[in-house]
């Protein structure tokens, strides 16, 4: 099987000056725990919910809270944002993919052209779902 079968090739991006802020009402719009940073459609990182949670201020929305804990808000992608990530082509074997994800202990992979344009994304998850018969 290919990774093509098994792969989400609707996902959302963000770009690497966007403010974390942007990329809070991301994650709280979509539901996704990735969200690929491109230039252009080039793929030039990703960045997880938990990038963000690491970030954030236990303080945010309580009594306690100070203008510091906002701050965060103002940061970039960039600033937190993984660097390199493990990437895939749509046409390799998607048992490549769970080793991939097996040995670097991560949680997706982008899908990328031979020009490194962002073609899609698969997550565990995606593959959990074709195992189970509930994604073609």
């Amino acid at each position: 099987m290919k990774i093509e079968s098994i792969m989400t090739s609707k996902v959302v991006t963000v770009k690497m000056d966007d403010s974390l802020r942007h990329t809070r009402s991301l994650f709280n719009k979509y539901k996704f725990h990735h969200l690929l940073v491109v230039e252009g459609r080039k793929l030039v990182g990703i960045v997880s919910d938990r990038d963000l949670l690491r970030e954030l201020s236990p303080f945010l929305g309580k009594i306690s809270s100070q203008p510091r804990d906002l701050a965060i808000f103002n940061k970039r992608v960039h600033q937190i944002m993984s660097h390199k990530p493990i990437t895939v082509k749509k046409e390799e074997e998607a048992k490549d993919s769970c080793r991939l994800l097996l040995e670097h202990n991560i949680s997706c992979l982008p899908v990328i052209d031979s020009q490194g344009n962002v073609e899609g994304i698969v997550t565990w998850r995606d593959i959990f779902n074709v195992l189970l018969g509930e994604k073609k």
